[in-house]
């Protein structure tokens, strides 16, 4: 929105700086932190008072998680107030990424919703069934993938691009929209799997973004292309302005998350953050960099899959328990431990996967 601003700019006063996406991004992030901090306490009260017992706790879970019983869920909507709030007053609303952005982001936030409030209000963990779940967010993800191929160049509609051997591009023609489902519906699923201890999925969320964030500048930046030997997708540098939100709004998030939280992000958080993962790197043709840099969560997912098929087919488990994270938490490690440990490989991922952009 403050982009229009620059009408009235002749081009050396101060509105001109409205024209920069690094100078609007660093607004985007700034916004996105105030309003964390100053919505973040009047938003846990209400959802405090609002669903009494708060978030139930799954009886067959670490034994330290009793303790948390009567935090607060639902602590994404401070999140998606944020980084919504800051991207419609800083990006361009007439960019089609943006939107497309926006639209998985909102839309995995509502079934999150759902799936919290249900849980909440009944009092048990088993929310939405997770069937519909799938089914509504495949949806979703059918109609972002369909979306970013209308506005992707025509060189590149319906390829695979691949990192490292940058020359090189697959036609998957009518398979593109069902793999941009799989990536969204995966990644939203992997950061859900992820958020099961304080802190531990928001600040690899907001790496993860971030990285992504700065990739989608540098393939929409046709001079960084030439150089770093990238495909150019036209536009996609707006989406520097949603991850910068989302890394303000994370920040803001995790002041009251980190532990002991004083409130969960839910489902209505991880689900809508991981879609925004998913949908962003479709929007920039960068679906397999998203399996380095948010390779915490494959990881994640991967444990709960190998868990459950081993343990179908030989009644044994491979791990103490899934997700991963609880793995080490029944081996003794403590929380923060876990949670600083997986920030720290998060980080190192993060770095592995902006070293692609130059590899040749």
């Amino acid at each position: 929105m403050l982009y229009w601003l620059t009408e009235l700019s002749d081009g050396g006063d101060f509105f001109n700086l409205f024209r920069y996406i690094t100078f609007r991004a660093g607004g985007a992030f700034l916004t996105a932190l105030v309003f964390g901090f100053l919505f973040g306490l009047p938003l846990i009260n209400v959802l405090r008072k609002k669903q009494g017992k708060g978030q139930p706790i799954r009886s067959d879970g670490p034994e330290g998680h009793f303790v948390k019983a009567g935090t607060p869920t639902m602590g994404g909507l401070l999140i998606i107030g944020a980084l919504v709030t800051s991207t419609l007053l800083w990006a361009r609303l007439d960019n089609p990424f943006v939107w497309m952005v926006l639209f998985v982001t909102m839309a995995f936030a509502a079934i999150g919703f759902a799936d919290d409030y249900a849980k909440v209000s009944k009092q048990n963990t088993a929310g939405v069934p997770g069937k519909v779940r799938l089914l509504l967010g495949f949806i979703i993800a059918g109609i972002a993938g369909f979306w970013a191929a209308q506005y992707h160049p025509a060189e590149l509609t319906y390829q695979l691009a691949l990192p490292i051997f940058k020359d090189t591009l697959i036609n998957i023609s009518f398979l593109f929209i069902p793999f941009a489902m799989f990536v969204i519906v995966g990644a939203a699923n992997a950061v859900n799997l992820t958020d099961g201890l304080d802190g531990l999925a928001i600040m690899p969320v907001m790496i993860a973004t971030s990285t992504l964030g700065v990739i989608a500048y540098a393939v929409g930046r046709v001079d960084f292309t030439d150089y770093l030997g990238l495909h150019y997708v036209p536009g996609t540098g707006e989406i520097l302005i949603f991850a910068a939100g989302v890394a303000g709004g994370g920040l803001g998030f995790l002041w009251y998350n980190a532990p002991p939280a004083a409130v969960f992000m839910g489902d209505t958080g991880s689900l809508a953050l991981g879609g925004a993962l998913g949908a962003i790197a479709v929007a920039t043709k960068h679906e397999i960099v998203l399996g380095i840099v948010g390779g915490l969560f494959v990881v994640e997912a991967l444990s709960v899959i190998i868990q459950v098929a081993y343990f179908k087919r030989t009644g044994k488990r491979v791990f103490l328990m899934a997700p991963i994270h609880h793995h080490y938490e029944k081996k003794g490690w403590a929380e923060p431990t876990i949670v600083i440990r997986f920030w720290i490989i998060s980080l190192i991922l993060a770095i592995i996967g902006l070293a692609t952009l130059k590899v040749r």
